[in-house]
């Protein structure tokens, strides 16, 4: 049972607040009564109020009678309605309450008709002698955190056993052990493969460098693992988008490269925004915890944005870095030079 006070020490009294405006109103004070309580039913929420005095129900909303299978839960007390010790928990609220004088909000687990069933309750004072409480069920919400937090295991459980399964094949292949991508040496060999056939065919490519945005401290308080995770989730998105004659590699610690053979910038900036969307979308599971994905791309062209090795690297790295300056998750084109 956890129990939390209102920001507020007494919401009645503050000027303008609903009591002050339907104490001048007499008329209307029942009728509004009536009115908000149908609007509570709806909401799967149940009202009533308990008298302090005898720890009876004076008045309980038509959904609480359902709920404890009662024609009438008015005349009541909680022992009458459920188990000692949940009775118990009840009564030890609504002390702090009365004592208090501000609204609280509680959580309790009773069992009711052989059924688990679980409650946020809402209680402020009613005068000096009742308390008026709010009961709103949260049994099958808890219920489908229960299966997303199943699922999200099972899919963890999934990615590891996919990876283990992907690093036994490419065990002494010449790839990252973690990405299951192929290393800066044969990057750089590639690279010089594709200026070469590129300038021999007149014909244009693209190279993107890749980072991985800093993760939230949530992320990084978990420390080695979830950085591994993370690199692993790119390597998976990477492979699965590029085609047979690209390249995808990893060259740094966060750092990877794609190229992208015969397709030009605009080509090239579309197909980086997909996959950054992609990547955004994916979930990464480390101990039941989505980690989330976030890349900044940087996209340069050959020959438009520069014709030779260290250029090309040079604009796609600057592109990359402008990216996260301006905030991360999202593809910067390199500037193209002009002169004569």
């Amino acid at each position: 049972m956890e129990i939390s006070p209102d920001q507020h020490d007494d919401p009645s009294a503050r000027p303008g607040s609903l009591s002050q405006w339907l104490a001048s109103q007499p008329g209307l004070a029942a009728e509004a009564a009536g009115l908000l309580l149908s609007l509570v039913e709806p909401l799967h929420s149940y009202a009533s109020v308990k008298s302090l005095a005898s720890g009876r129900y004076v008045f309980a909303s038509t959904g609480l009678d359902q709920l404890f299978g009662r024609p009438s839960v008015a005349g009541s007390s909680d022992s009458e309605l459920m188990r000692a010790d949940e009775a118990i928990g009840m009564r030890r609220v609504e002390q702090t309450v009365m004592a208090q004088r501000h609204v609280v909000v509680s959580e309790h687990r009773l069992e009711i008709g052989g059924r688990r069933r679980e409650f946020t309750v809402t209680r402020a004072p009613l005068g000096a002698e009742h308390l008026l409480a709010v009961w709103h069920e949260r049994t099958e919400e808890r219920h489908r955190e229960s299966h997303l937090q199943r699922a999200l295991q099972q899919l963890e459980q999934q990615q590891k056993s996919l990876e283990q399964i992907r690093r036994e094949m490419e065990l002494g292949s010449g790839r990252d052990e973690v990405s299951g991508l192929y290393l800066r040496a044969q990057f750089d060999d590639q690279l010089l493969r594709e200026i070469d056939l590129s300038t021999r065919e007149h014909r244009e490519f693209a190279l993107v460098i890749i980072a991985l945005d800093p993760a939230p401290a949530a992320v990084q308080a978990l420390g080695e693992e979830a950085q591994q995770r993370m690199l692993e989730g790119v390597g998976r998105m990477l492979r699965a988008n590029t085609r047979a004659m690209d390249a995808a590699c990893r060259i740094g610690e966060q750092r990877f490269a794609v190229l992208l053979s015969g397709v030009g910038l605009a080509t090239a900036h579309a197909r980086m925004e997909q996959l950054r969307r992609q990547c955004t979308a994916q979930i990464i599971v480390l101990n039941g915890q989505d980690l989330g994905l976030s890349l900044s791309m940087g996209v340069a062209s050959f020959p438009h944005t520069a014709s030779k090795q260290e250029e090309i690297l040079a604009a796609s790295e600057a592109a990359v870095l402008e990216a996260q300056r301006r905030g991360g998750n999202q593809v910067v084109l390199a500037s193209i030079p002009f002169g004569a």
